[in-house]
């Protein structure tokens, strides 16, 4: 396999046997996005200066005996709305075009003591919302040019499929991680509210975002998550329980744990492919020693999204409307509908959202894991979106039925490849657990791909 289509953990084990080097691992990608991204778009800006610098300090200490851990050497991309100081940080945004944060966020400087190699910050839509700035360049999915990237860390994913980076952080506000990752044929975890810092991570919908890691395997996720998540003073909200070794974890397997399935809400309205890549995955559990069982997920009411609606409108209270000309329209209508809403409105958001998770952590007391599609339609095009009059698919129902309500409950989901379209389209299908159950799906993921290829599977059109 080519070296850019090389798993983390793989090219990690070479440059710490230093059978390769990092500064030649870090030269050949970035040689790759130099060809391709002028009409893939996944990346903002390259930082090729830093990367060879970081790369070359990395084979310096890696030689020296001083080998920090499986990202040391590796690089690695930064979605956009992450603050990496000195350099510019758009989330998207044209009124954030010249902004350089005076510190790194807590991701980054996590990465960077794990001897990362940050190579590029990488596209996301306008504010980690719906929608791309109508003055940004929109990534292309490699898979299909005509084909959505899902939202709204579009540009991970595009960079993860395309062979830029080994790795890259995400966030999901309400399927940001898990919809790209669908889209581009990706791993993504949404991690548990709070597991993963979002301080010097910008804009989101407050309890409702996370940041996490896209990969392209259960394992590389593994390897970024174990680096990213634990408390963290600047952020009040992260979660101060222990980090589980994630990598050690994952070699369990998953004999004697329990799948749960609800057909009527997984299957409901679905197209015949994804039904059957959800039956193919449960049959691949199933011989890996999987319990599956009939469980029932709560229907989650409309109002227990207004809360987060609410929050995102918060986040752009210094800027809007004082500078709501240089806002795109969705994001522009996204506020306005915020502005509309009432205390009462608000509360009874939050309130249905308590009663959600409290009905799902019932759902969870039965069953170790569920399992949901990745997408509730096959992917779409840009112009069937378009013509829906959809703002980047945000207000397909279908399209986020799988998604908002793990972010609503705050537990963590982990995307998989789990199949294609007769048409060469990936379908994703997605294990949800219960809170801090990372190490759970992880371990599930990681069987799932040890016994299927899809996730090893590249777009024909970048085959070189």
């Amino acid at each position: 396999m080519e070296l850019h289509y090389l798993s983390l953990l793989e090219v990690s084990e070479h440059i710490r046997r230093q059978e390769l080097t990092s500064e030649s691992v870090t030269e050949a990608l970035l040689v790759r996005i130099a060809q391709l991204d002028a009409k893939l778009h996944a990346t903002l800006l390259v930082m090729a200066d830093l990367a060879l610098e970081q790369a070359r300090r990395a084979d310096a200490e890696i030689a020296a005996g001083q080998w920090r851990g499986p990202l040391h050497g590796v690089p690695i991309g930064v979605k956009d709305t992450v603050w990496t100081k000195g350099l510019p940080t758009t989330a998207g945004m044209e009124i954030w075009r010249d902004f350089r944060p005076q510190e790194d966020a807590t991701v980054v400087r996590r990465l960077k003591e794990a001897g990362a190699v940050l190579i590029a910050k990488l596209a996301t839509t306008e504010a980690a919302t719906w929608e791309h700035h109508p003055s940004f360049p929109r990534p292309v999915n490699p898979w299909s040019p005509d084909h959505w990237t899902g939202v709204s860390s579009s540009g991970s994913g595009v960079a993860l499929a395309a062979g830029f980076c080994f790795a890259a952080t995400a966030s999901d506000l309400g399927g940001s991680i898990r919809m790209p990752s669908a889209a581009s044929n990706c791993t993504g975890l949404k991690p548990t509210w709070g597991r993963v810092s979002r301080h010097g991570v910008m804009y989101g919908g407050g309890s409702y975002d996370h940041t996490g890691p896209i990969a392209r395997s259960a394992a590389d996720v593994a390897a970024l998550l174990g680096v990213i998540a634990g408390d963290d003073p600047d952020d009040p909200a992260s979660l101060v329980d222990p980090v589980p070794d994630y990598l050690a974890s994952m070699r369990q397997g998953v004999r004697g744990m329990t799948l749960g399935v609800d057909w009527k809400f997984a299957t409901d309205g679905m197209a015949p492919a994804i039904v059957a890549t959800l039956e193919h995955t449960i049959a691949v559990f199933e011989r890996l020693g999987m319990r599956i069982r009939d469980v029932t997920v709560p229907e989650i009411s409309q109002s227990a999204t207004v809360p987060m609606i609410a929050q995102i409108a918060l986040a752009h209270a210094d800027t809007y409307p004082a500078r709501s000309e240089q806002y795109g329209p969705a994001l522009r209508a996204l506020i306005e509908r915020a502005s509309r809403l009432g205390a009462a409105d608000v509360a009874a958001g939050v309130i249905a959202r308590d009663h959600f998770r409290g009905q799902m952590a019932r759902t969870f007391a039965k069953t170790d894991l569920v399992l949901v599609p990745g997408l509730g339609r096959i992917l779409p095009t840009w112009e069937a979106l378009a013509l829906a009059g959809q703002d980047g698919g945000g207000s397909d129902p279908l399209l986020t039925r799988f998604t908002l309500p793990f972010n609503a409950t705050g537990v963590p989901t982990l995307s998989l490849p789990g199949g294609f379209t007769d048409e060469g389209l990936p379908i994703g299908v997605q294990l949800a657990g219960s809170w801090l159950a990372e190490p759970e799906l992880i371990r599930a993921g990681v069987a799932f791909q040890q016994e299927t290829d899809f996730h090893l599977r590249r777009p024909p059109m970048l085959r070189t």
